[in-house]
This record gives structure tokens, sequence and C-alpha cells, in this order.
């Protein structure tokens, strides 16, 4: 199925670009997030006509998120879960734990948006995760696990 992108896809595409995708991550993904329309005659010629408005938005989206990366890069989010003697969590911090943590800290993240390249944290110490807010923006931040004898 062709599609037309009205956003900027991460491996697939900038705004405008008409890409052939499959049928399912199209119907199940792209267009019901507004990410895409499918390429017909007349959703062409709506896109061609709200072109301009798109990208507008779309330069203010990035400009946010560019904002908000510089106020959160190298900040450090600090959470205290029980372990046991030997630093070892029982349970794990999550890519949601980060999330609410920098949400009480004043920063809108969804959980979606932390990046934890080596899996969930557990164990007691300091670990570095990314933050992608924005599929140009990705901001790294500390994040210090501090254990709680149970």
């Amino acid at each position: 199925m062709q599609v037309i992108l009205l956003d900027k896809v991460l491996n697939l595409g900038n705004l405008g670009e008409i890409v052939k995708v499959k049928d399912g991550y199209a119907r199940n993904f792209l267009i019901p997030t507004g990410r895409a329309r499918r390429a017909t005659e007349a959703n062409k010629a709506e896109f061609e006509a709200r072109r301009v408005e798109l990208e507008k938005a779309a330069a203010a989206k990035l400009a946010e998120s560019q904002s908000q990366g510089e106020k959160l890069s190298g900040s450090t989010v600090k959470l205290t879960q029980k372990a046991g003697v030997d630093g070892r969590l029982f349970g794990s911090v999550t890519n949601q734990d980060i999330a609410e943590e920098l949400g009480k800290m004043g920063y809108p993240v969804a959980k979606s948006q932390v990046r934890m390249p080596n899996g969930p944290i557990k164990h007691v110490g300091d670990s570095n995760v990314s933050v992608a807010l924005h599929t140009d923006v990705v901001v790294e931040i500390n994040v210090t696990v501090y254990g709680e004898t149970a």
C-alpha cells in the first residue's frame, strides 16, 4: 500500500514522502496514529494544499522538543527500590518508573520515549538511559537507584 507521510517516521521517511509499506503496518499503525494517509489522488491534492501548515507544525514540534531536550539533558533521576544486601533489587526499575519520576520533576515524558539499552535496571547504582523526545532529539539522562533494605 502506498501512503503519504504526515510526519517524520523513523526508518521510513520524512513529511510529504510517498512510500510503499505493508498493508497491516499502514492500517494498524500509521493511519490510526495520524502519521500517514492513503496515497489517493484526492489525499495527494489535500496534502499539497495543507503542506505549508503541516511543515510549520512539524517545525514547531521539533523546536519544542529541542528546548525540552536542552533542559532535560544531563539531569539525574533518583529512585529508591527495595534491595538485598548484595545490591540487587527485588524487582527492577523500568521505563514506566523513570517516566513517572520525570513527570514529577516537570518533564512530561511517555514511557515509550524512555529507551533502556540494557533492559530494566536490576542493580543499585548509576545507569545511563536515553529519552527520545522526537525522532531527531534523543538526550541522555542519568538514573541513580538507591537501595532500601527491607
